[in-house]
């Protein structure tokens, strides 16, 4: 049972701080759930990995995270063409 709910925590938390990072930037970014949920979790690794290098910490804060996942959907967009708030023409 506990494994299950560390799951579930762990999607919850990806799905709130991906979110946020597309919030974070303007304009549209046509993303699936999972895409969301995955460049939360991603942002949040990244995020505990620059906070332990940095300052011998474990775990990165919210904002961190956040700040995290919103550098990867920013160089997600400019990898399909788009700017700070144009996503570019690679979004159907």
């Amino acid at each position: 049972m506990g494994l299950l709910v560390y799951l579930l925590v762990l999607v919850l938390v990806g799905l709130v701080v991906g979110a946020l990072a597309r919030l974070a930037l303007p304009g549209p970014d046509p993303m699936s759930i999972p895409a969301t949920i995955g460049i939360g979790l991603l942002g949040s690794f990244i995020g505990g990995l620059l906070m332990a290098l940095l300052f011998g910490r474990n775990g990165a804060g919210l904002v961190v995270s956040v700040a995290c996942a919103t550098a990867i959907v920013y160089l997600r967009r400019r990898r399909h063409g788009g700017s700070l708030t144009d996503p570019g023409r690679g979004y159907r």
